[in-house]
């Protein structure tokens, strides 16, 4: 387990083989991480399916209006849906998309971010500057490797439970 430096901008995401850890990074996209945090405490991303997951590149999830394997959940549609809230504005940075950092998914206008994000299984610097970083995995990369591949995966793996490190008990 990584020590947690910082539990308020620290998400735990409990996978089927494990807790992912993943450390957010407020001063470098602070409405992305506000965004990640509303949305875990409101339990939106709990049992939302991984639905673009590419071998050597990403695993995709949050569609928290069609990717819900307990309410809403649509197949054809997963991946195509957002939540209530408003799309965000870019928050381009400096920061790399290597190995282990967070994503924010968009259209293909930059400003179009709401609720879905993507986990880097490599160094992917071809996205730098064009898609929003705003976290980091610190402890349970082998979970994410783990996820199952497929665009959609035959059989998606879910975010069984996302929360802010502040509110676990």
């Amino acid at each position: 387990m990584a020590e947690i430096k910082d539990p308020e901008n620290t998400i735990l995401m409990e996978l089927k083989d494990g807790t992912v850890t993943i450390e957010l990074m407020p001063d470098i996209a602070p409405q992305h991480c506000a965004r990640m945090k509303e949305l875990a405490r409101a339990g939106a991303y709990d049992n939302v399916i991984f639905h673009r997951v590419i071998e050597g590149f990403m695993a995709q999830t949050g569609d928290v209006q069609h990717g819900n394997t307990e309410k809403g959940f649509n197949p054809g549609r997963a991946g195509t849906g957002s939540s209530d809230l408003p799309d965000l504005k870019a928050e381009f940075s400096n920061i790399a998309h290597d190995r282990g950092t967070l994503g924010a998914a968009r259209a293909q206008n930059p400003d179009s971010a709401n609720s879905q994000f993507f986990i880097n299984f490599a160094d992917n610097h071809f996205l730098n500057r064009q898609y929003t970083v705003y976290g980091r995995v610190i402890a349970g990369m082998e979970h994410v490797d783990n996820i199952a591949r497929g665009e959609p995966p035959a059989q998606p793996d879910r975010m069984i439970s996302v929360k802010v490190a502040a509110d676990a008990s």
